[in-house]
Parts: structure tokens; C-alpha cells; sequence
């Protein structure tokens, strides 16, 4: 009868402590959830602000980035999604570079860097542009193989880059002419059917 207290009783700490640990765990993580409201709601701004927050005590407690990996990628995806949704591609960028690899980082830098070599004028720096970004789209591949959309984007930046090689004085506004194939002269016009 004494060893059936005794384990109740162990088993009722073991209760009371796993309790405290989920309430302490929901505190600290309490920023995610506020930034996950916020971005469910739209708006962008307060959900960065809570996850910045949220990334900051990751920060602070290096094994918490381990310890709970899925959370720490959760909230540098959502950050990602939001710093490309508002067009802030330097912040992408940077972002990008601290994000785990759940998170998409070189997918996420790969079309930051697409975004700006699309709004440069000038040739040679856009091609660079193009280039970083084809080899960010190839690194998130080797990450994500099985990735098609990926996948497509490899293919159009580095096809396009290639373009961009042969006539780099193609304006911003034609750059997805580059990938359309070009009849060949004296080629008879493709009927169209349906």
C-alpha cells in the first residue's frame, strides 16, 4: 500500500510538473502566436514585429533552436513570407542568411535576388543579380530535390541569365521575351488550335 502512495504521489509531481512546463513553454512562446494571429489577420508589419520578438529569445537561448527546431523554422518561414510579400528583398536577403534550412532560406533569398535583378537597369549588375539568385534557386534544390516550383524557378533564372549573357542590353520590361522561343526565319507560323 505504501509503494501505491508513493508512485501516486511521483506520478502526481511528474502531472504538476509537465503542467508547468507547457504553461512556461506557452509564455515564452507567446510572441509566435501573437505574429501568427497577426499574419492570419494581415497585418504584416505587427506579425514581424512578433516574430522578430520570438527569433530574438531563440537567440537568447541557443539550445531553444534545437530543442523546439520546427518552431525556430516556423518563425523565420513566416518572416521570409512577409519581408518578400512587402517587397523588403535587402531584408529578405539578410533574413535569409540566419534562417535554418526548414525555412526555405535559399529559395527565399533566390527570389529576393530575382526580384532586384528584374528592377535593374543597368545590364551588368542585373545579370549578377540573376546569377546569385540561379545559385541560390540551385542550393534550395540540392535542400529540396523533390521541390518542382523550385525546380521551375531554377530553370527560368539560370535560362534567363543564360540569355542575358548573349544580349545584355535587353531592357527590363523584355526580360521575358528572353525565354520565349523565337521562330526561326522562314519557319511557317504555328497553328493554334482551340
Amino acid at each position: 500500500m505504501h509503494h501505491v502512495r508513493s508512485l501516486g504521489a511521483a506520478l502526481m509531481v511528474l502531472v504538476l510538473l509537465g503542467g508547468i512546463a507547457a504553461i512556461g513553454y506557452a509564455r515564452w512562446t507567446r510572441p509566435v502566436t501573437e505574429g501568427d494571429a497577426a499574419l492570419a489577420d494581415g497585418r504584416f508589419n505587427e506579425a514581424l514585429t512578433h516574430y522578430a520578438e520570438a527569433e530574438a529569445r531563440f537567440d537568447r537561448a541557443a539550445a531553444a533552436k534545437q530543442l523546439f527546431a520546427s518552431d525556430y523554422s516556423h518563425v523565420m518561414a513566416n518572416q521570409l513570407w512577409i519581408l518578400h510579400r512587402l517587397e523588403r528583398y535587402d531584408d529578405t536577403i539578410e533574413v535569409a542568411t540566419r534562417a535554418p534550412e526548414g525555412a526555405q532560406p535559399h529559395f527565399w533569398s533566390g527570389s529576393a535576388l530575382f526580384e532586384k535583378g528584374r528592377a535593374e537597369q543597368r545590364p551588368e549588375p542585373r545579370l549578377a543579380w540573376f546569377n546569385r539568385a540561379a545559385e541560390e534557386f540551385r542550393r534550395a534544390l540540392d535542400a529540396a530535390p523533390a521541390d518542382w516550383d523550385t525546380k521551375v524557378d531554377f530553370e527560368l533564372v539560370a535560362r534567363l541569365a543564360a540569355e542575358l549573357r548573349k544580349q545584355p542590353q535587353t531592357l527590363p520590361k523584355q526580360l521575358m521575351q528572353l525565354l520565349r522561343p523565337q521562330p526561326k526565319p522562314g519557319a511557317k507560323p504555328v497553328k493554334r488550335v482551340g
